[in-house]
């Protein structure tokens, strides 16, 4: 729908400060999943874009189920399997074919329970991990469940990062790159969903303070 719509995809760094047009689509992933290469990625050529993975480096490459608050659940079920991390083999690959490979952190924490110490090391070790790996730079950044401070976004400027994507119930206009809001795409979504998501009346919809306490509201019902 969007192709046809006459978007350009691009990658999340290059959409936060290079936009080339008004029709300008960043899709990202985050976790680095391995269903991402088998699944979204041939989905994706064939529709002539490219896209943005987040990847915790600790997990990349380990050939278990990746484990944290919010997905640990799923670790002892049949659907283990679907918590498989890529490789940096895989993750190569993608490189290759013109995705960017951005970090999501070492080990997925939630950055501002941490200590001054520890959040330096989950911002600056995971980009240079990735730089490492992959023979490139790493400028962009996602905060694992969208958390994030000042004193968080102050830190992932002095790791050397120049964009970072965030996950906010309303979607205010961003202090800067380091602050930039993504929409949550989720398998709940059908074709009416999405498109209800990604729409113009949405999104003002999203900015308003109104959204906020229904969001609040929602959350408090579950």
């Amino acid at each position: 729908m969007l192709a046809d719509r006459g978007f350009r995809g691009v990658t999340f760094h290059e959409a936060v400060l290079r936009p080339p047009s008004a029709k300008t689509l960043a899709i990202t992933f985050d976790d680095a999943y391995r269903s991402v290469i088998e699944l979204a990625f041939p989905i994706l050529s064939r529709a002539g874009f490219s896209a943005t993975v987040f990847a915790p480096t600790d997990f990349v490459g380990t050939e278990e189920p990746m484990a944290w608050p919010g997905i640990d659940h799923w670790r002892e079920t049949e659907y283990a399997k679907e918590l498989m991390p890529m490789s940096w083999e895989e993750l190569e690959r993608l490189a290759q074919a013109g995705w960017e490979i951005g970090s999501h952190t070492r080990s997925h924490p939630r950055l501002p329970t941490l200590d001054d110490a520890a959040l330096e090391n989950e911002l600056q070790s995971s980009r240079q991990d990735i730089e490492r790996h992959l023979a490139g730079p790493c400028p962009s950044l996602a905060y694992p469940y969208g958390d994030h401070d000042a004193r968080v976004v102050a830190a992932a400027r002095r790791a050397g990062y120049e964009s970072a994507g965030t996950l906010p119930a309303r979607l205010t206009r961003p202090a800067g790159p380091l602050d930039w809001p993504r929409i949550v795409v989720t398998r709940a979504d059908d074709a009416r969903r999405f498109r209800w998501k990604i729409s113009p009346l949405a999104r003002k919809a999203r900015a308003t303070p109104a959204w906020s306490v229904l969001h609040a509201a929602r959350r408090g019902r579950r």
